[in-house]
């Protein structure tokens, strides 16, 4: 008995020092956490907001969700419907934001086949160097890109080093295209050869397929998409009339009222993501990405 307390007891001590000391933690425990902050910050950037650190936009969305619920129980009088609709309203700014980085990689996505291929003509018939050649092609890009390719400049006036330039392009875009183009641009700048036009406009052909592709899918998802919005519009146009019929209001602040709104809004939830599941496009993977 006396023995599992002692390795119980240096368990717990060997736990303890490797959980507070500096240095001794393990990959394998680190790992997981900084992987998971990584992709939060990566779809942060992805949605403009690179400046903004994720506790600061886990703070918004507490926030958010706490007007909601309070919306929620003038509405309908009750903490269980109160903390559905809290739920919902906290959800609103990671969908609108989800949107808007939707829109910013689509808009990436159709720009970076027509830079890498100035880039190649800026290289190739132009004579630029390589470095000036993506920061001269960068600057006719969409404006989701400037500010990220206007942080590049900056850097590479200041340090003149390619490699920590490409860096900070990468880091203020977080995009898997252009992760591919920079060290593509990168091998070539280091160690040379005659092959970098055909690399470019295989790199480009490529992204331009996949342009289309994409394309060619959201056209045939856009009739889903308009139908999709109707398991939330109707829904809570029906709910907000019917607070306004009769005794409306006072039946949704009974018990047997509060726990079917509860269930409504949990159909809604579920049909909303089983749609949006269902009509995911795959998203290239980061794999040169820090």
């Amino acid at each position: 008995m006396a023995g599992l307390v002692a390795i119980a007891a240096a368990c717990g001590v060997y736990l303890l020092y490797t959980a507070f000391m500096p240095g001794v933690r393990t990959n394998q425990r680190m790992l997981p956490r900084t992987r998971h902050r990584k992709r939060l910050q990566d779809w942060l950037t992805q949605a403009g907001l690179s400046n903004v650190p994720v506790s600061e936009f886990a703070g918004v969305v507490i926030a958010v969700t706490a007007g909601g619920a309070l919306v929620g129980y003038l509405l309908f009088g009750g903490a269980l419907a109160a903390a559905a609709v809290g739920a919902l309203a906290g959800a609103a700014p990671v969908g609108a934001y989800r949107q808007r980085r939707i829109m910013r990689q689509a808009a990436a996505q159709d720009a970076w086949p027509h830079i890498i291929e100035e880039i190649r003509l800026l290289t190739g018939s132009a004579g630029r160097s390589i470095p000036q050649a993506l920061l001269e092609a960068g600057e006719s890009g969409p404006e989701e890109l400037c500010a990220a390719f206007a942080a590049a400049r900056r850097e590479w006036m200041i340090s003149t080093d390619f490699n920590r330039t490409l860096e900070v392009l990468k880091r203020h875009l977080a995009d898997p295209t252009a992760d591919a183009a920079c060290e593509t641009l990168l091998v070539a700048h280091e160690v040379g050869g005659t092959d970098l036009d055909r690399r470019l406009e295989a790199l480009a052909e490529d992204r331009r397929r996949d342009v289309q592709d994409r394309k060619d899918a959201r056209a045939k998802q856009a009739g889903v998409r308009f139908a999709r919005r109707f398991t939330l519009i109707v829904p809570i146009g029906m709910a907000l009339a019917g607070l306004s019929v009769g005794t409306g209001r006072a039946a949704y602040e009974t018990p047997h009222g509060q726990v079917l709104v509860l269930v409504a809004i949990a159909l809604m939830v579920a049909c909303w993501l089983w749609a949006g599941r269902l009509m995911r496009l795959p998203e290239s993977e980061r794999v040169f990405g820090r």
